[in-house]
């Protein structure tokens, strides 16, 4: 294979896919897709079903969760008399596509002088697919009908013409149905732009070279991702972390994973996972795979995204459990979980790479949802703020502060573009002081806001990690736990499952603080650069106490400088008390 050529044609696929997500992100309607990028869009092989590119521009949850849908359906459609042009094939079904009701996908095969060719396919975030909660996040549903309609995989286009009757029968069950419509139209049409890049490639190089192009680019691809595991020193490496609830039953759920990597193959065994649970904290052994995947992806960032790259990881995933969901298991929890399958892949491969794993991001998107009537409309409103939160250290560096879940990437809403589409008004939205776990070097801060309504309306949250913070690893601390705090009729209130409140009802000057968790430290906090101790001070990410006692600092002089403390640290003084401390203190912070 003609290396530049292959180069060429990687990067011409690439850009293709890339194209993709940047339409539909400019021509969607809703703010879940314009605003936070809640899509993706990827090229697949039309027998294997396996991902030839994907857009860099969507959500990572969707990096492997397509691929599998897309394997899953080609035996659907193949019953059904196979992929014709003009088809377009959709589904949300939870337990074949992955993630949760509100993720639709459509597919759409590609055909060369007559011949299949390929697959094209995309997911949307729809803002409201009907059930008992506006969004979808619904804390206390039992099962998947509370959640919303089921579409099952069907053809929505056939010889280029849209099945209207199926579309109505959507619409007829969402409570947003014309911003649904145009998000539809968005996400059919995306398809065109990738029609006419795929067959400009054709054009240029023929359907054989351009075949073979895609055969090499699996090939080295796996080979590339064999390559990182090697260096993983065989072994077994264990951990376990648990959620605080499932929004029904107040008690843990246990995720447990052993990684087993021996030569260029590892195994994600999940045995010891708790089973299904009653609440919505579930998610399809599809999402699972995915994301062991996106964490493999964080670790080795130069890795291909390609089914390639996806064959040598093998799953132990026990069903029916809370990692493989299966009907009519609820799974509105999929934001909060699937963030927890990075954060014990982060944990269990720290054991054996701590070079280049990080400690534990923040762990939860934390989904509020604000919805009623707007005051001066009268239309239906859903508004959906996730979480940003604080990133784990590294051997590296100090974590990322306030980023997107490592899991999802969805971007919060605007404040500006929230406040002009909604009747809201935030009172406040900044970094979460202090919430970075502490190390050698400290992990990200998460962060802070509190919306006010200016209406009435009903607010639900479902998040987790309050009772189970997420940790530091090499002797780094764990950050600090979730906050929720609800402000309705002149009183304060923590809902009784701490982080999850379904349909809480708000009159005009309510309001809702939410904190997310910083992330975990890396190494002992002793060991930190005083220079570095220093700077967290005056900019507000520790206080002096933390400083003293965790960081072992000794603060020589405070002043203030535009109503703010400055601090300057005594150096020597501080290594001499860092040397005092007893061991069993150091094990302590």
């Amino acid at each position: 294979m003609d290396p530049v050529t292959l180069a060429v044609v990687r990067g011409a696929l690439e850009q293709i896919a890339d194209e993709m997500d940047l339409h539909l992100i400019r021509a969607a309607l809703s703010p879940i897709i314009s605003e936070t990028n809640d899509c993706a869009h990827g090229l697949y092989e039309p027998t294997t079903g396996e991902t030839i590119a994907q857009g860099g521009y969507g959500l990572p949850m969707f990096l492997a969760n397509m691929q599998f849908t897309v394997q899953r359906l080609i035996p659907i459609a193949e019953a059904a008399g196979g992929f014709r042009p003009g088809d377009v094939w959709i589904t949300n079904d939870p337990y074949l596509s992955g993630t949760h009701l509100n993720d639709v996908v459509l597919v759409s095969p590609h055909f060369v002088d007559g011949k299949l060719f390929a697959l094209f396919a995309n997911t949307g975030h729809w803002m409201d697919m009907g059930g008992s909660v506006p969004g979808g996040w619904a804390p206390t549903a039992r099962e998947i009908h509370q959640e919303g309609i089921i579409i099952p995989p069907l053809r929505l286009f056939e010889n280029g013409r849209r099945n209207d009757a199926v579309v109505g029968l959507i619409t007829a069950n969402v409570r947003l149905p014309q911003q649904l419509l145009g998000d539809l139209e968005a996400m059919t049409n995306v398809f065109s732009l990738g029609r006419r890049g795929l067959d400009a490639l054709v054009a240029r190089y023929g359907a054989d070279v351009l075949k073979s192009c895609m055969d090499e680019m699996m090939r080295r691809s796996e080979a590339e991702m064999r390559s990182y595991i090697a260096e993983i020193p065989d072994g077994t490496y264990r951990i376990t972390d648990y959620f605080d609830n499932d929004g029904v039953v107040d008690e843990p759920l246990t995720v447990a994973l052993a990684v087993t990597v021996a030569g260029s193959d590892m195994i994600f065994d999940f045995t010891g996972t708790s089973a299904r649970a009653v609440g919505p904290m579930n998610i399809s052994d599809a999402t699972t795979r995915s994301l062991c995947l996106v964490a493999l992806k964080h670790i080795f960032p130069e890795a291909p995204v390609s089914g390639g790259a996806f064959r040598p990881a093998k799953f132990v995933i026990p069903k029916p459990s809370i990692l493989a969901a299966e009907y009519p298991s609820a799974v509105g929890g999929t934001t909060d979980v699937t963030q927890r399958i990075v954060d014990v892949v982060f944990g269990a491969l720290a054991q054996a790479i701590p070079e280049h794993t990080p400690a534990a991001p923040f762990g939860t998107t934390g989904v509020a949802t604000v919805s009623g009537r707007h005051p001066a409309t009268g239309k239906y409103f859903v508004a959906v703020y996730p979480y940003p939160g604080g990133y784990g250290a590294s051997q590296a560096s100090d974590g990322l502060l306030n980023g997107t879940p490592p899991g999802s990437m969805a971007k919060f809403m605007s404040v500006e573009m929230s406040e002009h589409r909604y009747p809201v008004r935030f009172r406040s939205y900044g970094v979460r002081e202090g919430s970075g776990g502490a190390g050698m070097h400290r992990g990200g801060c998460g962060s802070h806001y509190e919306i006010e309504t200016l209406s009435d309306a009903v607010v639900s949250i479902l998040g987790d990690r309050v009772d189970h913070a997420p940790f530091g690893v090499q002797g780094g601390s764990s950050a600090a736990p979730n906050s929720v705090e609800l402000h309705t009729g002149g009183k304060t209130w923590i809902p009784p499952m701490r982080s999850k409140a379904e349909k809480a009802p708000f009159a005009a000057g309510d309001s809702f603080h939410l904190g997310s968790p910083g992330g975990g430290g890396f190494g002992d906090p002793l060991d930190r650069d005083l220079a570095a101790v220093e700077a967290d001070l005056n900019g507000g990410f520790i206080d002096a106490g933390a400083a003293e006692t965790v960081y072992g600092a000794v603060v020589a002089t405070k002043r203030m400088i535009d109503d703010r403390p400055v601090y300057a640290l005594d150096a020597e003084r501080s290594r001499a008390k860092r040397s005092g401390m007893r061991p069993e203190q150091r094990r302590a912070v």
